[in-house]
């Protein structure tokens, strides 16, 4: 027997009938789904001392169960003393089982484990379907050891949806299981 994430489990099989159900979808496949998670972390120190970026890069792959990439520069900025090519982030892709088991962990342990929790910001939609939100503590994941942790750094995390509308991801995101802080972005 093959593994499913209890995540993909919920979507398909509680998720996917209350969303054809509220939006009055004739067809299961017009049902958005989350396509991929992305991860990202600036490491704006980097340009001083470049063992930071292994550091991240180590940090990020923890996290995500998935080899991490740096960004590098893309122009020259002497203000910053930031050259074209150097490394300055990381990130990484997650899709299929990886993205639901990111998801599940996000959910159930990390955001949880936050201080002062009181929900995530449902402003953050881009318009098409697709929501990102920024989180502070890179330490609120359990696979960091707080023992080796030199700096605390943020990083942003990005859901990609196939929803055509905000209203729809928010839907979608909030019966995954997302804590969202109000009702619905359009009732504001």
């Amino acid at each position: 027997m093959k593994y499913v994430s209890r995540f993909k489990e919920k979507y398909e099989k509680e998720v996917v009938p209350a969303l054809q159900e509220q939006f009055q979808y004739k067809n299961p496949m017009e049902v958005p789904r989350l396509v991929k998670i992305s991860l990202n972390q600036g490491v704006g120190q980097a340009t001083g001392d470049k063992k930071l970026i292994d550091v991240a890069l180590d940090e990020m792959s923890k996290i995500a169960g998935q080899k991490a990439v740096s960004t590098k520069a893309k122009k020259s900025v002497s203000n910053f003393k930031l050259r074209e090519g150097m490394p300055i982030g990381v990130r990484v892709t997650l899709r299929g089982l990886l993205m639901w088991e990111f998801m599940d962990r996000l959910v159930s342990v990390s955001l949880p484990r936050v201080r002062d929790f009181r929900g995530i910001n449902d402003k953050s939609f881009d318009g098409r379907g697709n929501y990102s939100m920024g989180i502070t503590e890179h330490i609120i994941f359990p696979e960091i050891d707080l023992e080796k942790v030199t700096k605390i750094s943020g990083m942003d995390v990005t859901f990609v949806t196939t929803a055509k509308t905000d209203n729809e991801a928010y839907a979608l995101l909030k019966m995954l299981g997302l804590p969202f802080k109000s009702k619905n972005p359009q009732q504001q």
